[in-house]
């Protein structure tokens, strides 16, 4: 749309709402009466031509006023009309009725027989005591098997948490003498080699005395001295998947087929490999895998052939 079709446009609404305003004035000038347009343009003091509502004048007769008076009985005042009286009917009076004789409840005795009621009270008191008492031995009961419980409960926690004490502290000794051998060797210019119970098991039945039967020999030494071995565990033999960084740390642990042991039993083998970690490094770098397989056996004689 260029410029000259919005002038308009905007030149149409004008006008249209123009005449919409017109319309209005004008019906609202029609609403107003002829007096009023009167006395609007008598107020204004403009002259009655310019009243554009021409009021019309009564109707007027040529001739002289002619009065009348009214006479006789048309032209007699009207008396104003007596309402009649309202005779209102005279109430005869109803014969009185004889007042009804009034029920007479006997007395009250003087000495109520209340042996009933302490009788029922008496009862009913001792039924609450006995209900009452029947509840607290059923407390006390219950209290004491809670009781006999939570000591029961508390004395297997500490005989349990003893005996990883003993495990763990075992399993700290052993591991310090392995680290002290291990530095000693270290020391002397000669690698470190695995505990003899490890070398037994160690590849072709212990006669495997390579560095990489040595260092396989080491890991899971390292792993049985911080076994936690579950009380129902008999023999096993499992293999076990770990995959760890250079410096011995163990990221994950992963029991593999075959495998005899149950579900606690392996759970348990993993968790000792995370607790030796982080395995033997130093001297091993020649042979250090990051995915590492190894045998885990329980007792030793569970890997012989």
């Amino acid at each position: 749309m260029d410029v000259a079709e919005r002038q308009a446009t905007m030149w149409g609404i004008v006008f249209a709402a123009l005449l919409h305003v017109g319309l209005l004035l004008f019906l609202l000038l029609a609403t107003i009466s002829c007096n009023a347009w009167e006395r609007a343009i008598d107020g204004l003091g403009l002259p009655r031509a310019w009243n554009p509502v021409t009021c019309s004048k009564p109707l007027q007769l040529a001739g002289p006023v002619i009065e009348a008076t009214l006479m006789g009985a048309a032209g007699a005042p009207q008396r104003a009309s007596r309402s009649p009286r309202s005779h209102k009917p005279k109430a005869t009076p109803s014969k009185a009725r004889p007042p009804r004789p009034a029920k007479t409840l006997p007395p009250p005795p003087s000495h109520p027989d209340t042996r009933d009621q302490q009788k029922a009270v008496a009862v009913s008191a001792t039924r609450a005591e006995q209900a009452q008492r029947v509840q607290r031995q059923h407390q006390r009961q219950r209290m004491s098997e809670l009781d006999a419980q939570s000591s029961q409960a508390i004395d297997k926690l500490f005989r349990e948490m003893d005996a990883a004490g003993q495990q763990s502290r075992k399993a700290d000794r052993q591991a310090q003498k392995l680290a002290q051998r291990e530095d000693l060797k270290d020391s002397q210019g000669t690698p470190s080699t695995a505990p003899k119970a490890a070398q037994a098991r160690s590849g072709a039945g212990g006669k495997d005395n390579s560095l990489l039967a040595r260092y396989q020999a080491a890991v899971t030494s390292r792993i049985h001295q911080s076994w936690l071995r579950p009380d129902q565990t008999r023999a096993v033999r499992c293999n076990l998947h770990l995959v760890q960084i250079p410096g011995g740390t163990v990221i994950s642990a992963t029991i593999t087929e075959p495998c005899n042991a149950d579900a606690q039993t392996r759970q348990s083998i993993r968790n000792a490999a995370f607790r030796a970690s982080p395995l033997p490094y130093k001297g091993y770098e020649a042979v250090f895998a990051r995915n590492l397989d190894v045998t885990f056996c329980y007792p030793n004689e569970a890997c012989s052939p």
